[in-house]
This record gives C-alpha cells, structure tokens and sequence, in this order.
C-alpha cells in the first residue's frame, strides 16, 4: 500500500520526485508505456503519478492517455493522479473521464504533490481495507453455509451485521433444520471473537444427568466415573463464543446455574468450590415457542432476557421462495463434485417438485435429498424419482407438445399481473431447455430469442445451473 509509480520522461522532475518523496513512499520510476506497465504488472502499486507527455510522442498525451487506460484496465481500482502542463486543462479532464483519480497541473511543487499524495494514499488504504472486511464476511458466510437471497434472510444478514461487532447475547428462533447454528457462525466469525474458539453444545441431544457437568466441566472424584479433571464447554468457550442450541429443553435447575454465570461470568466445576472466571460470548437458539414455554414456567423469564437481547427469526424452508433452488443447486455442485458425478442440473419435473415440497425438516431436509439423488442418479439431470418425489402431473396439452405457457397446475390466484408474467416466463424457459437437452443455441432458436437474450433471462430467473449447460 506504500508503492507509488512514477511515470515521467524528464529526468530533472524524476530526480525532484525522488529527493521530496522517498522518505513518505516505496518509489517506482518509469520513462514510458512499457517500462510503466512492466513495473505496474510485477509491484502492484497502490498510485500512480502519471506525466501525460510520455515518448515516442511527448508533444501530445496519446501515450500517456493509453498507458492511463492499460492500467485502469489492469486494475480499476488504482488511484492515478495525471499531470500535464499548465494550459492543459482539457486534456486532463478527459483523463478524469476515463477513469484518473485526479489531475495535477506543472510546474511541480513538493508541498502541494505531497498533501494530494496523502490523502490519495489514505483513500487507497480505507477501499483496500473495506474490501478486506467484505472478503472475509464473504468468505465466512460461505464457510458457516449461511445462504439466500429472499428478503426475509437479507434481514437475517442485516441483523448478523448489527449484532457481530458486539458482545451482546443473542437468541436464534427457528424450526429444527433451519440454519439456526449457521447463524451462530456466521455472528462469531464476523465479529469481535472470531480468532477464538467457537463452541457448540445441544443441549437437547444430552440427559440431564450429564448435562450439567458437559456445560460446566467437574472435578476428578465428582461422582463415579470422573477420574480426572475436565473442562466444560463454557471453559473451552474462553475468549470465544459458546452456542447453546436448544437452549429450551435446558431443565429448571439447569437454567439457574446458567442465569447465574451470564450474571457474574463466573462458574463452579461440578464437584468444585473454587469461582472461575470465564469471558466468552453466549448465543443461543431453540426452536419451541419460548414464550409458551415461559408461560408454562418450563422456561425461566429472567433467563430469556438475558440471553435474548437480540432475537433472529430464520424462516422456515417453505417461505423463501427462489432459495428452494439456489440451495439446491448449492448442494448438487458439491456432492456432485464429492462423489465425482457428472450431473449438471435438475430436470423442470423436479424443479417444480422442489418448489411444492413443504419441507418439514428444512434446509437440512433439502441437502439430505439432494446428497441422495447424487448418490443413486446414473443421469446428468435429477429427476423427482432421484429426489425421493414422484413426478408431478403434467397438463395434457403440454405431454402433446414438450412445452406449455401456462401449467394447467400454476396457481395464479393473488398474484399481480408482473409476478404471474414471471411464474410463466421461468416455467417455459426450463422446458423448453429441457426439452433440448441444455443446448441453448437450440432453445433461443425455439423461444424467438437471441443467445444472449437467453442468458439474460436465465440469470434473471435465477437459473445459473441452466447458463453453463
């Protein structure tokens, strides 16, 4: 981030260059295009102080306007600052135009090009760190398999940004399968904590007899069995975050103890006296209804408040529209390559069966049946059968012909004229692709389109399985 180039013919200016900036900046020199370029391509540097003059025609700006361009076209996010000569104005306007920075007029002085230089600097290094911070949001997010694009999980993504930067306890509501612990992820690695350990404990999926001391950790002796010292997860949580799933089905008793470690940060071992302190962020979901729960006094309310200063809903698999197919595909791409299968999409018929599918179990339903219609498809396209589904019924005209504007079974009622158009729009579209075996040179022949007016409408109903078929 501390490299500037500086591209200039005249040796003098070179020399003033380097004797007022070199102690501020990593400098690069430079007489013209193809030297400029070879050092652009192998150091990378954040600026560029371009003279517009450069041989073979210093006279005029046309090497230096395309070495601007062959750099820009390198890296669009370079930050070249061009300089020309006092009567000039126009010429670095058009610069501007196709993309510099900023313009700098000779002759040159040091005070003035360094104030330009710093503040030049400090915007390169604020955009290099805010691309940083979305690659590794990005890059999390992929990680904790938090996915989708409908608007209820653009809420949840909101929400996860709020929450991550803070300590806060969270809670995460949600129908089992839904994603809850991707959630949980997804605010640890996005926030404060995310260099430390992240720790998961169901607490349904333990009795509760053992429960208290996988939580807490006990002391060797504390009952038979224990022959040694053991941390609980709260301990191993240290620094880090400690998610709590099914905090709901935690019994009374259980839920005390907690209450009294979110209160202070201190736990006792089981079978031991001594407080230990612990700093580790609690996040906790469930999926029953805790108000009711709260109401039937299985769930204590002081408890609820302390660990539900933020509440994120997940919505159900059902109601999310388009990513039915988004992570569908997700999974299909990945057990596909998994397995070493060479399957490349779903067949319209088990689209459709995806979409009609109430999906009790959730996105953990959905990669279940996609993992096993990999594993037994001998096909390149799924199939409902593949699925687990039988095929849904087909209109009698559109078993004639291979394709149907409106499915007899599409159930337009409540919906605008726009969102109808769409729903028939995307259906025709898979037919008809299906129906010429993916080549879409055959398909754009068929629909009265061009290829890329094709293309278009498949990224528009988002189908990007169809647009490497």
């Amino acid at each position: 981030m501390n490299r500037l180039l500086i591209v200039d013919d005249n040796p003098e200016i070179r020399k003033q260059l380097k004797w007022g900036l070199s102690g501020d900046y990593s400098l690069l020199f430079a007489e013209d295009r193809k030297s400029a370029l070879a050092h652009f391509q192998r150091y990378q540097p954040a600026v560029v102080l371009l003279d517009l003059g450069l041989p073979p025609a210093a006279e005029g700006v046309s090497e230096g306007m395309q070495t601007l361009e062959e750099i820009l076209d390198r890296d669009p996010f370079c930050k070249v600052i061009v300089v020309t000569g006092r009567d000039e104005k126009d010429h670095a306007l058009q610069a501007v135009s196709l993309g510099a920075h900023d313009f700098y007029a000779k002759p040159i002085d040091l005070t003035e090009i360094r104030v330009i230089l710093q503040r030049v600097f400090y915007l390169a290094r604020l955009e290099a760190e805010n691309d940083r911070l979305q690659q590794e949001q990005q890059t999390c997010g992929r990680d904790s398999g938090l996915l989708g694009q409908c608007p209820q999980m653009l809420e949840v993504y909101k929400t996860v940004r709020k929450v991550a930067t803070t300590d806060v306890p969270v809670l995460v509501l949600g129908e089992s399968g839904s994603g809850k612990e991707m959630v949980a992820r997804s605010i640890h690695c996005q926030g404060l904590r995310r260099d430390k350990p992240f720790v998961a404990l169901n607490c349904g999926a333990i009795p509760e007899t053992l429960l208290e001391a996988e939580l807490f950790g006990h002391e060797k002796g504390a009952f038979t069995g224990a022959v040694k010292k053991v941390l609980g997860k709260i301990e191993c949580a240290e620094g880090g975050t400690l998610f709590l799933d099914e905090i709901g089905e935690m019994s009374p008793a259980l839920q005390v103890k907690l209450l009294r470690f979110l209160q202070d940060k201190i736990i006792q071992r089981v079978g031991g006296r001594a407080d230990i302190p612990v700093d580790a962020r609690i996040i906790a979901a469930t999926n029953v209804d805790i108000h009711q729960a709260i109401e039937n006094q299985s769930f204590r309310e002081d408890l609820f408040y302390r660990i539900s200063v933020v509440s994120i809903e997940l919505p159900p698999l059902r109601e999310r529209g388009d990513d039915i197919l988004l992570l569908a595909n997700l999974f299909l791409s990945r057990y596909a390559m998994e397995f070493n299968k060479r399957i490349r999409s779903f067949s319209t018929a088990a689209v459709r069966s995806l979409y009609e599918h109430d999906w009790p179990g959730n996105v953990r339903e959905l990669e279940n049946k996609v993992k096993r219609s990999v594993v037994m498809s001998d096909r390149s396209v799924i199939s409902p059968d593949a699925l687990g589904f039988s095929a849904p019924r087909e209109d009698a005209e559109s078993a004639r012909e291979g394709v149907t504007a409106v499915p007899g079974e599409m159930d337009l009622n409540g919906l605008t004229l726009r969102e109808a158009r769409s729903l028939v729009e995307r259906d025709l579209l898979l037919r008809v692709i299906e129906r010429e075996q993916g080549n879409l040179a055959r398909s754009a022949e068929m629909l009265g389109v061009s290829r890329p007016t094709l293309y278009d409408l498949i990224k528009k109903h988002g189908l990007p399985h169809l647009s490497q078929s």
